[in-house]
């Protein structure tokens, strides 16, 4: 790390965080052009498929976090960063070309690569600035993140336009291209422009350069960054067939909304690395669990019509029933009101419903003619619990969750710079790596939970177990630490 801010530092910045904004595009395009493959039945693939194909290029760029960090520190940015860019291109192109599940997974696979740009960028990144300036400065590389949004807010146009709005399907195939012509022309430009430097412990053999993640502090962070960073690749791409599908909306729409969810989150990155320097990573990560917690509780309940027995009407002696209305049933003079569905009509006309809503009514199962005992049922209940799940409301909350782990992203990383400020690109790695994997197992898991439970709110249910998990593994820490370092305020808590 330097002692002071330079303009070489910043330079570094600037090119760092604009070629991780494309490579995370490239990274994120299965996202968009699966969807649009399977829903244009280009391709026969279902959910299970289409969650593979977009979890592949996760895994790639995940598992080979940890190898480029440690190149990185071994021999400098430049050299790395520009050939993974160069490198990423060739796959990318090849896409355009696939006509089959195994070629497009080894295409996928093969320009996943972009994703360990991160582990690159993290470890060149770091190494040109002081340590109070690395929260604030990981921050703003991170905001290349904002490269998903750029993915799906513009790709699913540039389709449309492609392919002649569904005329002509085959056009699909220059979007490959385009993106691997930009990823060789950053690689250029940074080969061109970039400024190498390596830490002070480049000179370490590959087996020295391992042994940080001897510490179980590493795992720890790595699960905090499976949440807010795997999870907000997973969902980067997953809304876009959940917003399809449970909402009915178009492709271009879909892609606006996971693009607003995708967007902030990048960019706020920044803003929580200047909070996690200014107030402290831990308490920013408090915040930042909880409010997942408490945000992904809030999305699990599904859009839903149940109708559910209710409180029925009984005879209360026996006789013959001699008038049956929606409104009155009369046993041998006996008249016993019936409650009818006045409200549900017009509530449910209603285009913004923000909480269920409940209606409760009677139908009679009997005739007239019919003789009835004392305590048979003269009419039966019903309920009914509508919840509309305005996609409003959802999106604001999917927004909101996202912009939470985008800050959550860049505390982690405080925490990785302030506990091993000289094996940012080793431990940054290996945290990026199981990041990295949530990225690429949970559109998987959640294409499974969909198919065993029907719901796609299962995923959220997903989220609230990860983040009730990595709220009570830190604040046990955090405990153990307070104890240990202050016995005496500790039993006070």
């Amino acid at each position: 790390m330097e002692e002071v801010v330079t303009a070489k530092a910043h330079k570094a910045l600037f090119l760092n965080t604009i070629a991780f904004t494309v490579c995370f595009a490239a990274w994120m395009l299965n996202g968009v052009l699966v969807t649009f493959l399977a829903s244009n039945q280009v391709f026969p693939w279902g959910p299970v498929e289409i969650g593979w194909l977009i979890g592949i290029p996760v895994l790639t760029g995940s598992l080979l976090r940890l190898p480029a960090g440690m190149l990185t520190d071994k021999y400098g940015g430049k050299p790395i960063y520009g050939g993974v860019l160069l490198l990423c291109a060739v796959p990318m192109y090849l896409l355009s070309s696939a006509d089959s599940f195994l070629a497009f997974a080894l295409c996928s696979a093969g320009f996943g690569l972009a994703g360990a740009s991160f582990s690159i960028g993290i470890a060149y990144t770091s190494v040109w600035y002081p340590q109070s300036w690395q929260g604030t400065a990981l921050g703003i590389f991170g905001a290349g993140n904002a490269g998903a949004a750029l993915t799906t807010l513009f790709a699913p146009t540039i389709l449309n336009h492609l392919t002649d709005n569904g005329a002509n399907m085959e056009g699909w195939r220059t979007l490959p291209v385009y993106y691997a012509v930009v990823l060789a022309t950053m690689g250029i430009l940074f080969f061109i422009f970039a400024e190498n430097k390596k830490p002070a412990t480049h000179a370490l053999p590959f087996k020295a350069m391992l042994k940080p993640l001897k510490d179980i502090r590493v795992w720890r962070f790595g699960l905090y960054y499976f949440l807010v960073f795997g999870c907000f690749v997973a969902f980067s791409q997953w809304l876009v067939p959940y917003f399809v599908n449970v909402y009915y909306l178009p492709l271009v729409t879909a892609g606006i909304l996971a693009a607003l969810f995708s967007f902030p989150s990048g960019v706020i990155r920044a803003f929580g690395g200047w909070i996690s320097d200014r107030w402290g990573a831990r308490q920013v990560m408090y915040w930042v669990l909880g409010l997942s917690a408490a945000l992904s509780f809030m999305l699990i309940v599904p859009k839903m019509d149940v109708y559910s027995p209710g409180e029925g009407v009984m005879a209360v002696r026996p006789g013959m029933v001699t008038e049956v209305s929606t409104s009155v049933i009369v046993v041998d003079g006996r008249r016993y009101e019936l409650k009818e569905d006045n409200e549900s009509a017009a509530t449910l006309q209603k285009p913004f419903l923000i909480f269920p809503a409940k209606f409760t009514w009677q139908e009679a199962v009997v005739k007239e003619g019919q003789t009835v005992q004392r305590r048979e049922l003269l009419a039966k209940g019903v309920t009914r619990i509508h919840f509309q799940a305005n996609v409003w409301i959802f999106a604001g909350l999917v927004i909101l969750l996202g912009s939470v782990w985008g800050i959550g992203k860049a505390a982690v990383y405080k925490h990785i710079s302030t506990y091993f400020p000289d094996e940012v690109g080793v431990v940054g790695g290996m945290v990026g790596v199981i990041g990295g994997l949530g990225g690429f197992f949970c559109p998987i898991i959640f294409a499974y939970l969909l198919e065993a439970t029907g719901l796609w709110t299962s995923c959220w249910m997903f989220m609230w177990v990860i983040s009730v998990i990595c709220l009570i593994w830190m604040h046990q820490v955090v405990q153990n630490i307070m104890q240990e370092e202050h016995p005496e305020a500790s039993e006070n808590i």
